[in-house]
């Protein structure tokens, strides 16, 4: 498992797919926002947690279809299927390689895109805590979605239509947690509903995405 592990992370990091659109995207969104609803701070800290959010919902989406494609169009997914190692734990570890070249960078970006939104400084830990708890959640459910696609030509529309809406309870949870932060009330509540769905999905899904694959490979 680690030697698959380490060859994504290598294989994302040569194609810069991942990585690098990812970042550049999710800057984008935090550059463009207060040019076009003005740079008003009181408007900008209002919006704030949902923008920063968004971002990072939709920088994972960019990278979802390389989940499993390349292995598919060059015959790896067909001897990952074949191979000792069981197709759940492969559809684990694809997700968390792509946790760790999406997710977590997003995740250590999203503070410094902060302080272009004004995002309140008590909500900065907040922030951290949410993308961390909720941006796993993100991959794994891009990995059911890619394995549900895997095979199809230009499928990334359809990928989008599937996973976004089963992305809402984690963006509306993970924008919750920084909004109540921001104004001192709980937010351990929907952040514990965030690790919750982060749980769930880490659970059930790679049995879910393995059994799309095989269905996908006859």
């Amino acid at each position: 498992m680690s030697a698959l592990l380490f060859r994504d992370l290598r294989l994302a990091f040569r194609a810069g797919g991942g990585f690098g659109l990812g970042l550049a995207f999710f800057l984008l969104v935090a550059v463009l926002v207060p040019l076009g609803v003005g740079p008003e701070p009181t408007t900008l800290a209002k919006i704030a947690p949902g923008i920063l959010w968004v971002g990072a919902l939709l920088a994972c989406l960019l990278s979802l279809d390389r989940i499993f494609a390349l292995d598919f169009e060059d015959g790896s997914l067909d001897l990952l299927a074949t191979s000792p190692l069981p197709m759940e734990g492969a559809v684990a570890v694809k997700a968390l390689a792509h946790w760790l070249v999406t997710g977590l960078p997003l995740t250590l970006l999203a503070p410094v895109l902060g302080l272009l939104l004004n995002l309140p400084a008590e909500s900065y830990l907040w922030l951290i805590l949410s993308l961390l708890a909720g941006t796993p959640a993100l991959s794994m459910i891009g990995a059911f979605g890619a394995a549900l696609t895997v095979g199809i030509k230009r499928g990334g529309l359809l990928l989008s239509l599937l996973v976004l809406p089963l992305y809402v309870p984690t963006l509306i949870f993970g924008a919750e947690v920084i909004k109540r932060g921001a104004s001192g009330a709980d937010a351990v509540t929907p952040l514990a509903l965030l690790v919750a769905i982060t749980a769930v999905s880490g659970a059930l899904l790679p049995f879910a995405a393995a059994a799309a694959i095989r269905v996908n490979l006859r």
